[in-house]
């Protein structure tokens, strides 16, 4: 059984859309079991067999301070979710909640990985090729150094190795150009180390890419930093809902349209499936001794269930101890291996 402890409080709808998300994956995943994190009234309605609800009396708001969330609010869904990580009762954390809390509670309590220095948010974007491309950081690190950029290519190499049985994939480093003398003095440094970790068979470094060839799907990995990455993801949420709202709106305005839609429907369908950012929903917290996943706080239950679904991969395919072993390539002395999980369900308590 695969366990996952869910913050069924996070977000900006909460149980609402959690608990129906819950409900869908158990239905989908019969070797899955969870831990519902949150306030007994809100989730005691939820029955079934392989779902256990754990108490925890407070909820992290959206618009809290980290300070908050980590000094104040010690008995909040989202901590209390991850607490069960650490302590071995589920194998992936998932929460909708504020991003830079759960990455504050998530270090705090997991730590990091022997040999990272700082965990990474990382995430996919849909490509024109019909998949998507990973991008990290998204958001957690502002200022990287290049050392910093060849952990993030490391650990996204383990991801992407796990979640689409990629036995190579390629890396990227965003920048202005593809010429090696372009960008910043860190991104020249980022590009000589991971010229090296490649040259070593460490990754498989592409080159530079530009921020078009993240939608091209030139490489199946794009590094940058914090900046730079959650404009990106921004942005890319933005278009979309943008075109997919547009194609909508221009298909009632008047018969021929309305006609044209009917004609081109198909097309027009598997566009805006493609282009459905809910379908790349999940987020993993990369770097931690831990799993921990972050949804989209305005996700529905479609996406939210697709944050489930990649915790459980990750988790089933062992990205802990892929991410490790990757990272302990280039650094040595770090020992790839991790802890175990406690199979019994019914002993798993709240502490």
């Amino acid at each position: 059984m695969i366990t996952l402890a869910v913050d069924c409080m996070g977000g900006d709808h909460g149980p609402d859309v959690t608990l129906p998300a819950c409900r869908q994956f158990l239905t989908q995943h019969p070797d899955a079991q969870l831990l519902l994190v949150g306030q007994q009234a809100a989730l005691s309605a939820f029955q079934h067999e392989r779902a256990r609800i754990v108490p925890a009396t407070e909820v992290v708001a959206m618009d809290d301070a980290v300070e908050v969330a980590l000094r104040r609010k010690k008995d909040s869904s989202m901590r209390v979710a991850i607490q069960q990580v650490k302590d071995g009762a589920a194998q992936v954390a998932i929460s909708a909640g504020n991003t830079g809390a759960l990455m504050a509670i998530a270090r705090y309590l997991l730590k990091t990985l022997e040999g990272i220095d700082r965990p990474a948010i990382a995430t996919q974007m849909p490509n024109e090729k019909g998949g998507a491309t990973t991008v990290l950081d998204l958001g957690a690190n502002v200022d990287c150094s290049a050392e910093h950029l060849l952990q993030f290519a490391e650990m996204g190499s383990a991801l992407v190795s796990v979640l689409q049985g990629r036995a190579h994939p390629t890396v990227g480093l965003l920048n202005i150009g593809e010429e090696a003398i372009k960008g910043s003095e860190v991104i020249k440094e980022t590009g000589e180390l991971l010229r090296a970790a490649g040259a070593s068979g460490n990754i498989n470094f592409y080159g530079n890419v530009e921020g078009n060839d993240i939608f091209k799907g030139v490489v199946d990995i794009v590094v940058c930093d914090g900046f730079v990455g959650n404009v990106a993801l921004k942005a890319s949420e933005g278009v979309a809902s943008m075109i997919v709202g547009g194609l909508k709106e221009e298909f009632k305005r008047n018969i021929f349209t309305k006609f044209a839609a009917i004609v081109a429907y198909p097309v027009l369908t598997a566009l805006m499936r493609r282009m459905d950012h809910r379908r790349y929903n999940g987020a993993a917290l990369l770097g931690l001794r831990g799993l921990v996943f972050k949804s989209h706080g305005s996700a529905d239950a479609m996406a939210f269930e697709q944050a489930l679904n990649r915790a459980y991969d990750a988790a089933r395919n062992n990205l802990l101890d892929r991410v490790r072993t990757q990272v302990a390539r280039t650094t040595p002395e770090v020992a790839p291996g991790g802890g175990s999980i406690s199979s019994d369900f019914t002993s798993a308590t709240h502490q």
